[in-house]
């Protein structure tokens, strides 16, 4: 199979899950600004909405929406028990967590912050948006390993993409210790490490592939 995949994209947290499970991916870059494939060829030919993640299954169908891609993929290894069994209030508990990150984290709350086109008048109201879930998440984290309990899911590896955000927003997390340990703990997975390193090798092309002084580091995935 193969993962559509963007430097600092939500797509990270498909290729966390994929190597937790033993689940062998092809890494497929994307141009998501100007919506192009490595080859030069166009990726809404892939993917309509033009976004990652897109998951090319094994009979040339195509997957998208992460938490959708995430939940499949945990399904061919249920024993993982990185998600519950479908119909199991467990199972309803990953989804809860896995609706929250993707509507109040990421687009609710870091999507303004990452876009140019957000009014500058709003940015300071977007980010006290999502300093208050941080602090929230900090809160819920204060008994328990992780976002369900003591076992790491799926929604452990979206919320950790998400919340790691906040090192190119230049927020920063030590106020809130329970979550600061949690992203630690999590940030020493070996799945974690693997895909990061895939992804700084991947940016690491992409900067010298760009004439020097066109596009900065921190603007790679953005």
């Amino acid at each position: 199979m193969r993962l559509y995949h963007e430097v600092r994209g939500c797509s990270l947290a498909v290729d966390i899950v994929a190597r937790e499970l033993g689940i062998p991916l092809d890494l497929i870059w994307v141009d998501v600004p100007r919506k192009l494939l490595p080859d030069g060829s166009n990726y809404y030919d892939v993917n309509p909405k033009g976004q990652v993640p897109a998951l090319e299954l094994s009979n040339g169908e195509y997957l998208t929406e992460g938490a959708v891609i995430m939940q499949y993929l945990a399904d061919q290894r249920p024993e993982s028990g990185l998600c519950a069994a479908a119909g199991t209030l467990e199972r309803y508990r990953i989804m809860e967590w896995m609706s929250f990150i993707a509507s109040d984290l990421h687009k609710g709350g870091f999507m303004p912050l990452l876009k140019k086109v957000t009014p500058d008048n709003y940015r300071p109201i977007a980010r006290g948006l999502v300093v208050a879930r941080l602090k929230w998440l900090n809160d819920h984290l204060a008994d328990r390993e992780y976002l369900t309990g003591s076992r790491f899911t799926i929604a452990d590896a979206h919320c950790y993409t998400i919340v790691m955000w906040t090192e190119y927003q230049g927020i920063d997390v030590s106020p809130w210790p329970n979550l600061q340990a949690y992203l630690k703990r999590i940030g020493a997975r070996s799945s974690v490490i693997a895909a990061k390193e895939a992804e700084r090798r991947e940016a690491e092309r992409l900067l010298q592939a760009v004439p020097a002084g066109t596009k900065s580091a921190n603007e790679i995935g953005q």
